[in-house]
């Protein structure tokens, strides 16, 4: 699904990613797990071929960077992220948030058939918000729109999708309601799953591995059960953590 060799990206004379290699496999899901300015988000906008590093190689759904149309890619990505909630017009209905996705824009600018709104709501019944379909972006709560993001990328049928932080701003409640939907699209198998956090406790059992990002370097990489306890996660933060196993979902605090 994804494979990278020796990247080093920097711009402006400072270094952003030095030396990442990393490959995704069908089948796998994972979690990227670092701090704010740890070189998470620049990570997937090379995925997404919006940053070209300036050394090493990237391969994406088995196309090598370079040699391959970028845009075509994309229409297999499939990107979440709460900072894309700014370029949706807040006064369209859900409905038609969901169906852009289908196009790959952000705002529905052709017309749609009876059959491909049906389909959108469809979507919608998927992640429980079909209900609020007519209703306009600006109302919904920070979970509703999440899902409607979720559901509008799911409607190009993506081969990716990449979650950036989407419980960023939520409460306790409509967090562990995401990550539930989460979930159970990720046991479907549907999809590979890129899930995006800098919270240990969001890594949820069904993301078999973790990759650990520190300083725009990989620190550590491989199985989550394998990454998630007290030695790596002490060295990985510089403080020392306590880790305590509940229902497959690493909880920390600093000791």
């Amino acid at each position: 699904m994804i494979r990278m060799e020796g990247l080093l990206l920097y711009r402006n004379g400072k270094t952003i990613l030095r030396d990442v290699s990393w490959e995704v496999k069908d089948g796998e899901h994972w979690a990227i797990l670092g701090l704010n300015g740890s070189g998470k988000t620049t990570l997937l906008k090379v995925i997404n071929g919006y940053l070209w590093p300036n050394e090493g190689s990237v391969q994406v759904l088995g196309e090598t960077f370079g040699k391959t149309d970028i845009r075509e890619i994309r229409k297999s990505i499939g990107w979440v992220s709460a900072a894309m909630v700014e370029e949706f017009d807040r006064r369209d209905p859900a409905i038609e948030v969901v169906l852009s996705g289908k196009y790959g824009a952000i705002r529905l600018f052709e017309s749609v058939t009876e059959e491909e709104i049906a389909e959108g709501v469809r979507m919608m019944m998927r992640f429980g918000i079909s209900h609020l379909a007519n209703s306009a972006f600006e109302y919904l709560s920070q979970g509703e729109r999440q899902r409607v993001q979720i559901a509008r990328a799911m409607m190009a049928k993506p081969k990716l999708l990449i979650l950036d932080e989407p419980c960023t701003g939520l409460d306790l409640v409509e967090r562990e309601h995401l990550l539930n939907t989460i979930r159970e699209l990720a046991e479907e198998g549907n999809v590979t799953i890129l899930y995006v956090t800098h919270h240990v406790e969001e890594v949820l059992p069904c993301f078999t591995h973790t990759l650990l990002m520190r300083d725009g370097q990989v620190f550590a990489q491989g199985e989550s059960t394998l990454l998630l306890n007290e030695d790596t996660l002490s060295s990985f933060f510089n403080h020392d953590i306590a880790v305590r196993l509940e229902k497959g979902r690493a909880w920390v605090a600093v000791k």
